[in-house]
């Protein structure tokens, strides 16, 4: 019985078994002193002795099978297989990871414990009708016959506020109609997201299918709660599994629909460990499963952009079925764009007077407002006017921020945290001072702009922030979102976190405060990711068009910009993405640059830089000769923009191709090469490497 190594190197381990086991078993094996999880990958019957087959040496027994499980099926392993080819990782590490963290310390007689109480755990379903919903658009009526009628994958592009969620619904739902036993995957980026669409999906399933039947899965949750949510989809029990990007590994042995929501996030690309993009492995597992994929955004990223084709129409190229919903539920008006040129404004200017008087107004009508600043803390920097001195962190080539909540200089990078000092720490200066805004100034300064104004009912302004800091807490996020819709909130100030998903029905203005770092980014996809960012932003305004008419009320965007001539805004301003992708597009073509282009990173931290870009030249030295190697352009070893991270000195090497198959056949040669030259003298120093395929950032 061979099993998946428990290392980086490692490939398969081989193992005696008393008794036949079927491949996709989990089992207890010894691994040195230690006993740990295993998976029967392949499974052989030994011959007799004195057969020249036999093995030459002699095999441990494994320990004890998880025989109470069913076996991981065949798909999950082809799946997982792939992720480890694809992204040049070890069977084990994606194998392993893919399994909930408490299954791998669970005995046999445990897991049959807890297998038999859960299972009493859970209500029956009933042979109730599952609820209608709201009434469809033509628009998601046509989608949905779509679904029915041809076998995908889809890209849904709906604008915000057209409905998607709604679609996924009807999905699900006429899926587990036609086969009460089928399972579908539905898949959000960011964990603040899952709350409420859990909330969504129990409500219209829970009665018909039982308790069980709508899990979550994602890594804020227990290790008891995600074994229990594994254990669910696995068996079968659970219909529906929601979540993060690490479901896309969830054995589900009746899987037939996948959903990836946001399919345009980047946070669905993994960037610690294997650096896997989820939505991409949920498009091949659903073509693999036979299962229909449906990847949904208002803002599809450009490569899923460029792999679509419309419904109709001379353009025959695309994998992708593309599906536009282009209008907002109950003939709902998008958000009118609003530029302010903060060129004509003040100096120091942090809201324009234009910017709160719409506010103003909106706080007189008793209906809310949004403003969105893309930078936590108090100010990214303090510094002392007389020696220049700047709260730079000792471990890393950053800036500490400024948290005037409690007082501390805090890198966003490595952690390190420590009171701010009374004086400058470099000649004495008294009077330091915070340079730049981040969410916890931008909402001290509206509290004190509208510290002397009254709500319709007399009662101040309530002002709240939503970011990384303020909900750190277990269950400070959902308590502040209840907060938000319930109406207990006039102005949200907060990070990216709220500009997605979320479905605010009365917040009618939503202002960008500082855009424009991302326009003339290093980063080619900057200024793809900022359109997305904006348009969704945008797209928390005027969600409900009754509420619009019964206040008398339009949904506005205001955004603070020093370029408002850019071609982007531009775009933006006209809602018009199409137009925004074609001109990406043409400029990444014209580049040779994604989708046009396949690329992987080679990454290296070591003790110094000259020892990190030392082992990166002679990788790229050992690559000479290797399969592909011709077809692949190797870039010079430069450092990361943040060069140095707790005190760890990073750099790196950019590798690109026209060809993906010639970039993986180069990388699959390159990876023993790869672990040779980190035992070498070319690899003293170096802490550890890594290589990125498909990388969202360079």
């Amino acid at each position: 019985m061979q099993t998946p190594a428990h290392s980086a190197l490692g490939d398969l381990l081989s193992y005696s078994s008393p008794a036949p086991l079927a491949p996709g078993s989990l089992v207890r094996v010894p691994l040195g002193r230690r006993e740990v999880l295993g998976v029967a990958w392949a499974v052989h019957s030994l011959a007799p002795d004195g057969d020249s087959a036999a093995p030459a040496m002699t095999l441990k027994p494994l320990g004890t099978a998880l025989d109470a499980l069913p076996p991981l099926g065949e798909a999950w392993r082809d799946l997982v297989g792939f992720a480890a080819r694809y992204y040049q990782r070890s069977l084990g590490e994606i194998a392993l990871a893919a399994l909930p963290p408490q299954l791998r310390d669970l005995t046999a007689v445990q897991l049959a414990r807890r297998l038999k109480r859960q299972a009493t755990a859970v209500s029956a379903g009933s042979d109730a009708t599952l609820p209608e919903g709201v009434a469809l658009s033509a628009e998601q009526t046509a989608s949905l016959a779509r679904f029915d009628a041809e076998a995908g994958p889809f890209l849904l592009f709906g604008s915000t506020g057209s409905g998607k969620t709604e679609v996924y619904l009807r999905a699900v739902a006429a899926l587990l109609e036609r086969d009460p036993a089928a399972q579908a995957l539905v898949m959000v980026p960011e964990i603040n997201l899952t709350p409420q669409l859990e909330a969504r999906f129990k409500a219209r399933f829970d009665a018909r299918f039982g308790t069980g039947a709508v899990v979550s899965l994602h890594s804020g949750m227990t290790n008891p709660q995600r074994l229990a949510s594994w254990l669910a989809a696995h068996s079968g029990a659970a219909r529906i599994i929601l979540g993060t990007r690490m479901a896309v590994f969830a054995s589900m042995p009746a899987l037939a629909l996948i959903v990836v929501d946001e399919e345009h996030d980047p946070s669905y690309k993994q960037q610690e460990g294997a650096r896997y993009s989820a939505r991409d492995l949920a498009v091949w597992r659903g073509q693999r499963e036979g299962a229909k994929v449906v990847l949904g955004s208002a803002t599809p990223s450009l490569e899923s952009w460029h792999q679509s084709r419309p419904p109709e129409g001379s353009d025959a190229g695309g994998r992708y079925l593309r599906l536009a919903m282009p209008s907002r539920i109950g003939a709902g008006a998008l958000p009118a764009v609003r530029l302010v040129d903060m060129n004509l404004q003040p100096p120091k200017t942090v809201l324009s007077g234009a910017l709160l008087d719409a506010i103003g107004q909106r706080l007189a009508r008793g209906e809310q407002s949004m403003v969105f600043l893309n930078r936590r803390g108090y100010a990214p920097v303090l510094a002392c006017g007389d020696c220049g001195w700047k709260s730079e962190c000792p471990h890393c080539s950053a800036y500490r921020v400024f948290h005037k909540i409690d007082r501390t200089l805090r890198c966003h990078h490595c952690g390190f945290a420590e009171r701010v000092p009374r004086a400058c720490p470099a000649c004495g200066n008294p009077d330091i001072a915070p340079v730049g805004r981040g969410t916890e100034r931008l909402e001290e300064h509206l509290g004190e702009l509208f510290a002397g104004v009254q709500r319709p009912d007399g009662g101040a302004v309530r002002i709240a922030r939503i970011d990384a800091d303020s909900t750190r807490r277990q269950g400070a996020l959902e308590s502040q979102l209840a907060a938000v819709h319930a109406g207990e909130v006039d102005v949200l100030v907060g990070t990216q976190m709220i500009a997605k998903g979320h479905d605010f029905r009365r917040i009618t203005l939503v202002a960008a405060v500082n855009p424009d770092g991302a326009l003339f980014s290093s980063d080619f996809r900057a200024p793809e990711r900022l359109f997305s960012l904006l348009m969704q932003s945008a797209g928390r305004a005027g969600r409900d068009a009754a509420y619009l008419a019964t206040q008398g009320a339009t949904a506005e965007m205001w955004i603070q910009t020093h370029h408002p001539q850019h071609p982007l805004f531009a775009a933006l301003r006209r809602h018009d993405y199409p137009s925004f992708a074609q001109r990406e597009l043409e400029d990444r073509a014209a580049a040779s640059m994604p989708p046009f282009a396949f690329q992987a990173l080679l990454r290296a931290d070591a003790r110094t830089q000259e020892a990190a870009q030392a082992f990166l030249n002679a990788a790229s030295a050992a690559a000479n000769g290797l399969e592909g190697a011709d077809r692949v352009t190797r870039y010079p070893a430069i450092p990361l923009s943040i060069q140095r991270v707790a005190d760890v000195e990073r750099a790196q090497m950019l590798l690109e191709s026209n060809s993906r198959a010639a970039l993986q056949r180069l990388l699959a040669g390159w990876q023993p090469l790869l672990h040779g030259l980190r035992r070498s003298a070319e690899g003293k120093g170096v802490i550890r490497w890594l290589v990125d395929v498909d990388p969202h950032s360079i």
